[in-house]
């Protein structure tokens, strides 16, 4: 991968190959953190950061939630993040602010652990896949349940958890597809490995709701504001299994994903087997947003 040049790591810049971290890191043992994942574009002004503000309170909710005392106020990494985008040398990015537990002990309470923030940036593409949304990505349910809500912190992103996703995803390719989804402790449809998941059926489009045990994402609410916007009829509600298999339309929603049709799901074809007219309805409407080509009318850009 292509990053930038330059690493916002404990208050300063510094370069990306010296931004290095102890082997015995509590955050490496235990997967004590909590992170962002942030995209920002090319856009006719420069660099434009989608929905910072959003993705700032969540890492503070995140640090509230996981026991870490964030060093930093929100306004500092907000400006940190501009900064790292600013010096990276790269027209777009993916941004991942992490905040993470150091070294000071090998207790699973790591509390007494001082707390350190990095923010790094790197090129990415088209995270399912350079022709993902013109052709669509194919699917597979995990055998691998999403965490219940008495087991983990579902609101947060938290680094811990992600081996959840981990197993999902490499199931998924392990079996020949380009990604997972899981079902949630009750059985009903939760997320992707890394995305939340929508479904058109009849016109009317459905996303499992956060009981369902997802991440409530920040893509996730901004595709619903937008089909809202178009007119389309917006559902949060429980989706089973076979819902899936019924739908005439799928997609995934997320900061990496962006909004990725989804074409097939174990052995059945979604649809006619092609990305719907709603998922690239929306898909235009967000890129347009974010590459400048209509108004940023909810304000979600942040530029630089």
């Amino acid at each position: 991968m292509k990053q930038g040049s330059m690493v916002w790591m404990d208050g300063e810049l510094i370069p990306w190959e010296k931004a290095t971290v102890h082997v015995s890191a509590h955050a490496l043992h235990y997967g004590s953190s909590v992170f962002e994942g942030i995209r920002a574009y090319a856009h006719p002004e420069g660099p434009a950061v989608f929905r910072l503000p959003e993705h700032m309170a969540r890492l503070g909710m995140s640090c509230r939630l996981a026991e870490l005392e964030l060093p930093y106020e929100l306004s500092v990494l907000s400006d940190a993040v501009c900064e790292v985008v600013r010096t990276s040398g790269l027209r777009s990015c993916y941004i991942r602010p992490v905040v993470f537990r150091g070294c000071g002990t090998f207790s699973v309470d790591g509390r007494s652990c001082p707390v350190h923030v990095s923010i790094v940036s790197t090129e990415m593409g088209k995270y399912l896949g350079e022709d993902a949304l013109e052709m669509g990505v194919r699917v597979a349910v995990s055998s691998w349940r999403r965490l219940a809500p008495e087991t983990a912190l579902l609101a947060a992103k938290i680094g811990g958890q992600y081996v959840n996703s981990q197993l999902v995803a490499m199931e998924a390719h392990d079996r020949g597809f380009d990604e997972g989804i899981s079902l949630d402790v009750h059985g009903f449809v939760a997320e992707g490995s890394g995305e939340n998941v929508f479904l058109v059926r009849d016109g009317v489009i459905t996303t499992p709701p956060p009981s369902a045990s997802i991440l409530n994402g920040i893509t996730r609410q901004s595709v619903m504001t937008l089909a809202e916007e178009q007119g389309y009829e917006v559902r949060s509600e429980l989706v089973r299994r076979d819902d899936l298999y019924l739908a005439d339309e799928l997609f995934f929603t997320g900061t990496a994903a962006e909004i990725g049709p989804i074409v097939q799901v174990d052995d059945h074809l979604v649809g006619d087997g092609r990305p719907g007219p709603v998922t690239r309805d929306l898909a235009e409407a967000f890129h347009a947003i974010v590459e400048g080509r209509t108004a940023d009318r909810h304000a979600w850009l942040t530029h630089v």
